[in-house]
């Protein structure tokens, strides 16, 4: 535990100093096209990442990339993956090209790290909004995807720790199926080497696992969204039985898909 704080704390500082760096290079992107901006804007989270590789020992391993092979069409597609730190959020772009996050527009008011993230251009929306953000998140997100731009969307709507019980809103079924778009489940541990809240990070292997492409076609809503959070949490599971995690989740039957 020591050892694990210690190189939390070197992390931490690590972190600040790559932050400082990141400000002329964030000023620099605003002025570069919109293709090129979204990687350097994306630098500082790429950055993070490797550091926390280097000293926490945060490696990481992804299964099924074939599973994000785009059928023969411009469409984008509707990535729906499990949230549970802070590290989920810098894997994602570099496994997609340029995708677009669907998130709580507080984050864009954070001094620099908000700068940085609107000029990756995201869909913020306002979560005390109720009907209006989900109206926001149809609009915006169908716009993106006909464009043909990956949009990114966490089903739970923030982090949760593995031993939370899942809470999974309907409002990414329904983009999908208003888009008539494909959806790829992720599954992701991040939260047994990361945890929400916490200042310690453990060394570990974080494991990213894609699934095969949901079909939307004559699903309602409902069954859509049971059907994304049944892979989801099924997958969840077999990667805290089969790896260590520091925050193992309760096994009730409640939280175990069946």
């Amino acid at each position: 535990m020591l050892i694990a704080f210690i190189r939390s704390v070197i992390f931490q500082i690590a972190s600040y100093i790559a932050l400082i760096v990141y400000v002329p290079i964030m000023l620099i992107g605003w002025l570069m096209p919109a293709k090129r901006r979204y990687y350097v804007m994306f630098s500082y989270g790429f950055t993070v990442m490797w550091l926390a590789r280097l000293i926490v020992g945060l490696k990481w391993q992804i299964e099924g990339l074939d599973n994000l092979a785009k059928p023969n069409t411009t469409q984008g597609r509707l990535i729906v993956s499990k949230h549970q730190s802070t590290w989920d959020s810098m894997i994602l772009p570099t496994i997609l090209d340029k995708p677009a996050f669907i998130l709580k527009k507080e984050l864009l008011w954070i001094p620099i790290f908000g700068t940085g993230l609107a000029g990756m251009g995201p869909i913020a929306i306002d979560r005390k909004a109720g009907s209006q953000a989900l109206k926001t998140i149809i609009k915006q997100g169908k716009a993106e995807l006909a464009a043909g731009r990956d949009v990114i969307i966490f089903p739970e709507g923030t982090r949760y720790r593995p031993d939370a019980t899942p809470e999974y809103k309907i409002g990414a079924a329904m983009l999908a199926i208003q888009a008539k778009t494909e959806v790829i489940p992720i599954a992701i541990n991040s939260g047994c080497h990361w945890p929400k809240g916490q200042f310690i990070k453990y060394p570990g292997t974080l494991r990213v696992v894609i699934g095969a492409p949901i079909t939307v076609t004559g699903k309602r809503a409902d069954r859509l969204t049971e059907e994304i959070e049944h892979w989801i949490e099924a997958e969840q599971h077999k990667l805290y039985a089969q790896y260590d995690c520091k925050t193992a989740p309760k096994l009730n039957a409640k939280t175990t898909p069946t």
